[in-house]
């Protein structure tokens, strides 16, 4: 009889698993933060501080599992144990893919200016009348504050009033529709605007949206108001909400 060969044993030894598991563990544990912050939050199951501070722990853990994801391919790669170090290569994949988000946030926290209230009157901006009493309860105030307006000119000329050539009550609707469409949930609707809250899908933050619609030789004249309620910083968010909502409505108007 030929004897068995004794299992030849692997290069690396016990090292290369379990610094692959390690990473694995760190990654799944990382995405969890992550992506369950904003939720956490929303079901208030963490106030706003408790879920920015996991967030911060997912990206500390998201940069060890990085670093344990390079640390296996390399280890890996040297004892030719290629699973492994394609898990390790997986790794650094997926932290770079997690972490694309945050940077993006990042870049755009730095593009923008630190206000969280736009609009296309910086004279007169639509007044929140039946979401005052909601606002006050909230940190950012009710009025427009006036040293905004000099940073939104430079960082947002293009936010302006749309003119409309219909009649205003065609134009109403319109508006109506269209923030229904939004997803935004209306407070009050006049003969001459609306007031609506729009809540963002991750964290549920409530941003406050005021339409006016005035009556002018030339047509309709539309002007808008985004706020948030809270943060000094937007990120461009309402800028950006004005954009949408006021080509939507061009769409719609056929203007």
């Amino acid at each position: 009889m030929t004897a068995l060969r004794p299992r030849q044993r692997q290069r690396g030894g016990r090292w290369p698993s379990l610094l692959a598991w390690l990473a694995l563990l760190l990654l799944v544990a990382a995405a969890l933060m992550l992506s369950g912050a904003g939720p956490a939050h929303r079901l208030k199951l963490l106030t706003l501080g408790s879920a920015f501070d996991l967030l911060r722990m997912g990206a500390y853990l998201a940069v060890a599992a990085a670093a344990l994801g390079l640390v296996t391919l390399i280890v890996a790669s040297l004892c030719r144990r290629w699973r492994l170090a394609l898990t390790g290569g997986l790794v650094l994949v997926v932290v770079a893919a997690m972490m694309a988000v945050p940077w993006q946030l990042m870049q755009r926290a730095q593009a923008v200016p630190p206000i969280h209230d736009i609009t296309t009157d910086l004279d007169a901006p639509p007044a929140f009348e039946a979401l005052a009493e909601a606002r006050q309860a909230a940190p950012n105030d009710v009025g427009y504050p006036k040293e905004f307006a000099d940073l939104q000119r430079q960082a947002y000329p293009d936010i302006q009033p749309l003119l409309v050539d219909l009649p205003l009550a065609s134009v109403l609707s319109a508006v109506e529709t269209a923030a229904l469409d939004q997803g935004w949930e209306i407070a009050s609707l006049t003969e001459t605007g609306l007031e609506a809250t729009a809540t963002t899908f991750w964290f549920g933050f409530q941003d406050d949206v005021a339409v006016r619609l005035t009556e002018t030789e030339a047509g309709v004249r539309v002007d808008m108001r985004s706020a948030s309620r809270m943060g000094r910083s937007d990120l461009g968010t309402n800028a950006a909400r004005i954009r949408g909502f006021l080509d939507t409505l061009q769409r719609r108007t056929g203007t």
